[in-house]
């Protein structure tokens, strides 16, 4: 059973960064597409980023273009998202997610989720 740990989340005032780290363990993340969705207070459950198996191919949400950065490192069967120029519309409990490779990352649909960070953007 494939399982994912997120860290990384806290505190972060507009316009600063942070980095989040998902440890995935229990089935070798080679086969999988690996993505963070974040839901805020009050919204729906949105995708953010998604990363291939093997890391050749990104696909970002629209309001994250340009700030977000997904990549993965499978030796480490760890994935990253590193958010930067974050704002309060950024406040939400982010998860690591993952899919067979398969599917592929166009829909940002997940099989399988971490338990989630919190991340909050306030001054």
């Amino acid at each position: 059973q494939l399982q994912l740990v997120e860290s990384g989340g806290g505190l972060v005032q507009p316009g600063g960064s942070l980095r989040l780290s998902c440890v995935v363990s229990g089935i070798s993340m080679d086969y999988y597409n690996i993505g963070w969705v974040r839901q805020g207070p009050g919204k729906e459950r949105e995708g953010v980023a998604c990363i291939g198996s093997s890391g050749g191919s990104t696909k970002y949400a629209d309001s994250v273009k340009g700030r977000f950065t997904i990549s993965r490192d499978n030796a480490k069967n760890t994935a990253y998202l590193q958010m930067s120029s974050l704002d309060a519309d950024d406040t939400a409990v982010y998860y690591c997610a993952a899919v067979s490779w398969t599917r592929g990352c166009g829909t940002f649909e997940f099989d399988y989720f971490g338990q989630g960070t919190q991340v909050t953007v306030s001054s």
